[in-house]
């Protein structure tokens, strides 16, 4: 007599697997969640992410450009001399947090000691 399973592995779908393939694309990158966690925090400019996070320039720029385009990050340039440019999560970026609050529980049981 065969036994059944009481906790099943659960099936992933053709469209649950792209929507993950989905969000991975957003959040592609080395530094889309470091800047994710900075802006959590609050509004930051150029350098104050840059220098929280130590990334390069361009690592920096183009990880914004792409979260930005991808409607998670608001980038909002200042008429001041010189330009100041902030930016700050979209309410489509901060719809992320639960995801990132698993992700920090999950990390808390299972991750690396």
């Amino acid at each position: 007599m065969a036994k059944i399973n009481p906790d099943p592995v659960p099936t992933y779908d053709a469209v649950c697997l792209r929507s993950i393939k989905s969000t991975m694309d957003i959040f592609a990158g080395k530094w889309a969640f470091l800047v994710l966690e900075q802006l959590h925090i609050g509004t930051m400019r150029f350098n104050e992410l840059q220098k929280a996070l130590g990334a390069s320039t361009k690592s920096l720029t183009d990880t914004l450009r792409h979260l930005e385009e991808n409607g998670i990050v608001q980038r909002e340039a200042k008429p001041t001399v010189p330009v100041t440019v902030e930016y700050s999560l979209t309410e489509k970026g901060r719809a992320f947090d639960p995801v990132l609050l698993a992700m920090k529980d999950w990390n808390n049981e299972w991750g690396l000691k």
